[in-house]
């Protein structure tokens, strides 16, 4: 694929990946909501990865700040802060022993907060394309 095709192309899986999380949240599967939450930046940083090191292959990692880090983004450290704690919702929900613990913590309140949060950082990095 060109340049073009990859980006579009993780643009639209994080864009399909946005619905799914609405869907989820919806039907008040919160954590999932947030795990695909976590897919969603990743794939738009992906995006935005292939964007300035085409036509290397895009690292083959999970870790937002990292992939932030090799872009490289200037974020804040608020910024910064929030793609680690991102990749706690990844680590949370994929691994069994810990998923339990991160379904007791995906309160309503706290799904809609960082599912709200999730959008707007999902909003600043298309604005950065």
């Amino acid at each position: 694929m060109e340049k073009a095709e990859l980006v579009k192309f993780w643009l639209d899986s994080a864009a399909e990946d946005l619905t799914a999380c609405e869907s989820l949240f919806e039907k008040k599967h919160y954590d999932w909501c947030l795990f695909i939450g976590h897919l969603v930046l990743e794939k738009v940083l992906k995006a935005l990865w292939i964007r300035e090191h085409y036509p290397e292959l895009h690292p083959r990692i999970h870790n937002l700040d990292k992939l932030a880090e090799r872009i490289p983004l200037e974020l804040t450290d608020q910024q910064r802060a929030y793609l680690l704690e991102v990749n706690m919702f990844y680590l949370q929900g994929r691994y069994p022993e810990e998923k339990s613990e991160f379904y007791k913590i995906c309160t309503p309140e706290f799904a809609q907060q960082n599912f709200h949060a999730i959008k707007e950082f999902y909003q600043w990095l298309l604005n950065l394309l």
